[in-house]
């Protein structure tokens, strides 16, 4: 079953919760799969205000935004591998005290950090995403343990 709009931002709300500084987050997908949008709805559950426009950093590589926990979003499309990463100087976001989250994250090579959650969207339909989760590490095991608790409670609406 695939996610709609309000979906993906129940998910993205639940996977915030659970975010911690240091923690990198993959979205791979084909170009109009939705990672920008989840980006911007997880960017909007870690506090970043509407004053800080989410958009992708396709040209500038990397944009910077302030919320419950820095976000650092990068695009990696136009890089052709981590040579281009090093020489772009995006390594060290890898390791700050926020949360980064990395779209076309494949051009990282030998620098992809061990502990990650790579998040694979596909297109459904117009307006349905099908959200493949795979956690490296234990505590991303752990996390996505909480994150399925939390989606899994019965809400009244």
């Amino acid at each position: 079953m695939g996610l709609s709009p309000d979906g993906l931002a129940e998910f993205a709300a639940a996977l915030a919760a659970v975010l911690e500084p240091g923690d990198v987050v993959f979205l791979q997908g084909e170009l109009g799969a939705g990672k920008t949008t989840l980006t911007q709805y997880l960017a909007q559950a870690l506090g970043v205000g509407t004053e800080q426009y989410v958009a992708s950093p396709s040209f500038a590589l990397l944009h910077e935004y302030s919320g419950r926990l820095p976000v650092y979003h990068m695009d990696l499309y136009r890089l052709r591998d981590e040579d281009d990463v090093e020489a772009a100087g995006l390594p060290e976001f890898l390791e700050q005290q926020g949360v980064a989250i990395i779209e076309w994250p494949e051009r990282l090579g030998s620098l992809t950090p061990a502990d990650r959650l790579e998040i694979h969207l596909q297109i459904e339909a117009e307006e349905t995403r099908r959200l493949t989760l795979e956690p490296w590490g234990d505590p991303w095991i752990q996390k996505l343990g909480r994150v399925a608790a939390t989606l899994a409670v019965p809400r009244v609406r």
